[in-house]
């Protein structure tokens, strides 16, 4: 069965097959722990998400899936479709991720070879005909689609709340028309706080208000030196030519979030000292020497952790997208460790 991991600190080099079992079991273990969803990711370098997270339903009964997708992939009356599709057999746990793109090589997979503006006027689009065909119907004739009486076969209940992170100036605007829940990476709050005003500003200039979430890593321990002993082994075991292979392909990213991450560690190879990349009290940029995306992580004992999350809700952050390594191990930490103190 699923237990808290012995010992002090688990082991966060264990690598595990991402395959289906291990996956329900991530998925099971989130429910049981009171976890309200879980995010699954897009891309070249991972499984389908609409696939994958289908396939977890019947394994679970309350969990939701935030679905990550690219607009560019599909048609938005077949994303509707899908969704609406997937809100009526899951009994309404659907959530959807907006993923326009940033990755030169891994847009032109998918055959995606716009601008970077140009990915955004198509988001901007792809969301307003979804949003039509779930409500009744739409025609709708755009520069990048031209659909008429674009409809589901019903509306899916609820609709789904859209998620979106960006941040360029391209991707602002289009967050503000359009979306429910703003995403932004784990940067330093004083960041994070200047990103929030910014989004703020353009959704009033649209009549809107958004909801805030943020994604980040955390490591959460007994107390905060086991919480560090877990970092300090995780950049020990690093491989200095892996590291300088990420770093290469993460310096070509187009993604104004991927190149702000990035910026967080300032391309550093050479760390011998996990402190080293404490780049803000408790906010360790470690994972994002090897890992595109989230580059950060929490780190600390479980109180410290805590208090580094109520201080980016005072912030205005409404949702905490977090993962560890191992996933299942660090979800209970976390469970056990952080979540009380929050009642």
């Amino acid at each position: 069965g699923i237990g808290r991991p012995s010992g002090g600190q688990g082991s966060a080099s264990v690598f595990r097959e991402p395959d289906i079992d291990y996956l329900a079991q991530v998925a099971r273990t989130a429910e049981h722990l009171g976890f309200e969803g879980v995010l699954t990711p897009t891309g070249t370098w991972c499984e389908d998400a609409w696939l994958t997270t289908a396939a977890l339903i019947r394994e679970t009964e309350r969990l939701k899936f935030l679905v990550a997708f690219r607009p560019g992939a599909i048609t938005p009356t077949l994303a509707a479709q899908m969704a609406a599709t997937f809100q009526r057999i899951s009994n309404g746990r659907l959530l959807l991720n907006v993923v326009t793109g940033g990755e030169p090589a891994e847009q032109a997979r998918f055959g995606d070879h716009l601008t970077q503006e140009q990915r955004y006027a198509r988001t901007d689009e792809f969301l307003t005909v979804v949003r039509g065909a779930w409500d009744g119907g739409l025609d709708f004739t755009g520069e990048y689609f031209d659909v008429q009486d674009a409809r589901t076969k019903q509306a899916p209940d609820p609709i789904p709340e859209i998620y979106f992170g960006g941040s360029s100036a391209a991707a602002g605007p289009v967050a503000a028309k359009h979306v429910d829940v703003y995403l932004t990476w784990g940067e330093p709050p004083e960041q994070v706080a200047e990103k929030l005003d910014w989004m703020r500003g353009l959704a009033k200039e649209q009549g809107r208000e958004l909801r805030f979430g943020i994604r980040l890593h955390v490591i959460t321990r007994d107390t905060s030196e086991a919480a560090w002993a877990v970092a300090q082994s995780m950049i020990d075991e690093l491989d200095p030519a892996h590291v300088a292979q990420a770093q290469e392909a993460l310096a070509a990213s187009q993604s104004v979030g991927q190149q702000r991450m990035r910026a967080l560690h300032e391309g550093r190879r050479d760390v011998s000292d996990a402190h080293d990349l404490e780049i803000s009290p408790g906010l360790w940029a470690g994972v994002g020497l090897v890992r595109g995306g989230a580059g950060t992580a929490l780190v600390g004992s479980h109180r410290e952790v805590a208090e580094l999350i109520e201080g980016y809700r005072a912030l205005g952050i409404d949702e905490f997208v977090l993962s560890g390594y191992p996933h299942v191990e660090e979800a209970y930490w976390f469970a056990e460790g952080v979540k009380p103190f929050f009642g």
